[in-house]
């Protein structure tokens, strides 16, 4: 069963396409985690206690785990959430050519770049930037795990390459939605589209009406969560994230009801248009 399939269990199994983004930011961990000897670990355990009935899928950001004990919180979140049958979507944006991208990809091996190759315990699916090429894309492609092509990001600063006009009146952000359903020949192509920009998240949409999306910037970034459904799911699949929105909800003691309580409430904001 490929990702996209196991990812169609996990939504109709919670009633969810909620993707909760765990990013443990180690300036904001509550202080009563702050003497824990992997205090992102015992942070995301708990998040995933408070939260896992209203996920489709975790989505950690290698930015925060880039560090020997990191890595460890890492792999030790990946095993957690597979226990509770929710599957894990590294957000690496990773890319490169040759044997550089073949070593990046080993991520998809064992979840934890590199480092977690004993455990057994891989992500489901990554992100990636396809600034470099389908070339570059191949080693993660291969292996049959879900790839998130980056194509219209919900940063501000996202439309300054994205938008760009090509010379046959393409955006850049239409070209990738277009030349990632071409890579999709294993079936394991998603994209990467923020709510912050529904009228761009339509137009791929109409580009692509069988990829499903991940679509960031729910919560904190403000984004659109009517068009986040409307335009992110393909035949009911697909991801709208939140992050800071659900892991930082609550401060101290409180932090771990709160990020449940959020959770919910977005998963059932969600499904209102679904």
């Amino acid at each position: 069963m490929g990702f996209f399939d196991r990812l169609a269990a996990r939504i109709d199994a919670v009633d969810s396409v909620l993707s909760v983004g765990l990013d443990p930011d180690p300036d904001r961990l509550s202080e009563h985690l702050a003497d824990h000897d992997l205090p992102r670990w015992a942070f995301n355990r708990r998040i995933i206690d408070a939260t896992h009935e209203h996920v489709a899928c975790y989505k950690p950001n290698a930015a925060f785990y880039e560090d020997p004990d990191g890595w460890r919180a890492l792999r030790e979140t990946v095993a957690y959430a597979h226990g509770k049958d929710v599957p894990v979507l590294l957000d690496a944006k990773r890319a490169d050519i040759a044997n550089s991208a073949r070593q990046y990809a080993t991520h998809l091996d064992d979840g934890a770049g590199g480092h977690a190759r004993a455990s057994g315990h891989a992500v489901d699916a990554i992100t990636v930037n396809p600034y470099l090429g389908q070339d570059s894309l191949e080693p993660f492609l291969a292996r049959g795990a879900g790839v998130f092509v980056l194509c219209r990001t919900s940063n501000p600063g996202g439309a300054d390459l994205q938008n760009c006009e090509l010379a046959n009146g393409e955006r850049l952000y239409e070209r990738v939605a277009r030349l990632a359903e071409g890579w999709n020949e294993r079936g394991n192509v998603g994209l990467v589209v923020g709510a912050t920009a529904p009228d761009e998240l339509e137009s791929v949409r109409e580009l692509v009406p069988d990829l499903p999306f991940l679509v960031p910037g729910i919560g904190a970034q403000g984004g659109d969560t009517e068009a986040a459904i409307e335009y992110g799911l393909a035949d009911g699949v697909g991801l709208v994230n939140s992050s800071r929105g659900i892991v930082f909800a609550g401060e101290g003691e409180a932090f771990v009801g709160a990020a449940g309580e959020a959770a919910k409430r977005l998963k059932r904001r969600l499904n209102e248009y679904r």
